[in-house]
């Protein structure tokens, strides 16, 4: 099963980056509409992001989520392990019984493996950053989007005169 943490608490971190250098509000409902995501995976998944200081959010009507730190400060690395917690990249196979050589030394080999692959991983993740994410994708851009509109429920309510 693929686990889609990780690029949408990336995707997420970056829209509350772009919004904050367009002067907009972020907030659950917005980021679950951009994202085309349930509100619930949005809200589970900032959880760890707050608890580790990459977002803030304030509750309330007014609330809104912010970068907890300025955005060449959060490297992919800390969103990645935030997200992702001490859950490996890959999984062994465990309780094989050894028949042959290979059921009998395949775990730890494999271990092995799959470790170097994710501290190589770890260590390209820590060399970006938030601030160079944005910049990246904005020099990339072809994308000719209108600024994502305000869901209904998420509008202020207009008083009436």
């Amino acid at each position: 099963m693929l686990d889609y943490r990780f690029p949408t608490a990336l995707q997420m971190v970056l829209s509350v980056a772009m919004a904050e250098q367009l002067g907009k509000r972020s907030t659950s409902a917005i980021l679950a509409y951009g994202l085309e995501a349930n509100p619930s995976f949005i809200r589970k998944l900032m959880v760890p992001l707050t608890r580790d200081g990459i977002i803030v959010s304030t509750l309330g009507r007014t609330g809104s989520i912010h970068l907890g730190r300025p955005a060449a400060d959060i490297t992919l690395r800390d969103i990645y392990t935030s997200v992702i917690e001490d859950k490996k990249l890959w999984a062994s196979r465990p309780d094989v019984a050894p028949r042959c050589i290979v059921s009998a030394n395949l775990c730890w080999y494999f271990k092995s493996i799959a470790a170097e692959a994710e501290e190589a991983s770890l260590k390209v993740l820590e060399t970006r950053t938030v601030a160079d994410a944005l910049a990246e994708l904005k020099k990339r851009d072809t994308s000719n989007c209108e600024p994502l509109p305000v869901p209904e429920h998420d509008e202020p309510e207009k008083k009436s005169v």
